[in-house]
């Protein structure tokens, strides 16, 4: 899997947009205005940061030594995960539950806009 694979997967999504605010390197998927997806386009092997339900969380981190808290966030909910020896359908499954928990933390008229857009 690379990163338009999954660029291409977040921005078939509503409401996604990329951003790079932190610096050229770090790619920055969000829904609204809340960030669902982190990931260093120059890092290999290729990793992204995702939220996730903190009991799903400390699941994958049991089953699968890729996947970790994420460095600079709350661990309890952001999981650093290299893409390397991984299945494409966990990927999408975790890049699908954080986009659904982002959006859902979204005001009303945030998610109504979304929607109807």
């Amino acid at each position: 899997m690379d990163a338009n694979e999954i660029l291409d997967y977040c921005l078939a999504k509503k409401g996604v947009t990329e951003t790079f605010p932190f610096d050229n390197e770090t790619l920055v998927m969000k829904v609204g205005t809340k960030m669902f997806l982190l990931m260093g386009l120059e890092r290999q092997p290729l990793g992204i940061n995702v939220k996730t339900d903190p009991e799903w969380s400390a699941e994958l981190r049991e089953q699968h030594p890729q996947i970790t808290g994420a460095f600079h966030m709350n661990k309890t909910h952001w999981n650093s995960v290299l893409l390397d020896g991984l299945k494409r359908d966990l990927i999408f499954k975790m890049i699908d539950q954080s986009y659904e928990l982002v959006f859902n933390s979204l005001t009303k008229k945030a998610r109504e806009e979304i929607v109807n857009a």
